[in-house]
């Protein structure tokens, strides 16, 4: 009977998993319009090819425009392929559980960022007269521009805390 008690609380963890999938839409009569979204957690350690296809399969068969999947141990380099090929038809986050146990923008040293609308991206670079190229850089793969969701060309601003200005704002490009 003892011998049973780990693989009943392995059980009961895969079933947890397969019950934490859920999906947003924005509303009908929002102002902005966002793409649907649907979140997976992987029930197994290890992201293959066949959970890929069967998550894309999902996303293609609900009508989703983006997806997140969180997994516990490893994304296959095969599985990271095909989020790069389908990149043009869904936009599909991998996200392992290690990087979603601590909320990073709660952090005392990281300093407010506000995604800008390409509206007051077009302003500010008109403002200072800028070219994109000109702005400073924030890299994809930065934790907190993988926190927002950035993609290429999008801008964020940064607002420091300063002894002298009390605080000040820097925006960067998203490269």
């Amino acid at each position: 009977m003892k011998s049973s008690t780990p693989f009943r609380a392995f059980l009961r963890l895969i079933f947890r998993r397969q019950t934490l999938r859920f999906f947003a839409r924005t509303p009908a009569n929002a102002e902005i319009q966002l793409p649907s979204l649907y979140v997976e957690f992987c029930t197994d350690p290890t992201v293959s090819v066949a959970l890929m296809k069967n998550f894309v399969h999902t996303l293609d068969d609900q009508k989703f425009g983006a997806g997140i999947i969180i997994y516990s141990a490893s994304l296959t380099s095969q599985a990271s392929k095909i989020i790069s090929t389908i990149a043009g038809q869904f936009r599909i986050e991998a996200f392992p559980e290690s990087e979603l146990m601590v909320n990073i923008t709660h952090h005392e040293l990281v300093p407010r960022h506000i995604v800008m609308t390409p509206e007051e991206k077009k302003e500010l670079l008109i403002r200072y007269r800028l070219k994109e190229t000109q702005l400073p850089r924030i890299q994809l793969a930065d934790p907190v521009a993988r926190y927002y969701g950035l993609r290429r060309g999008q801008v964020v601003k940064i607002i420091r805390k300063s002894e002298t200005a009390g605080r000040y704002a820097s925006y960067r490009i998203c490269m």
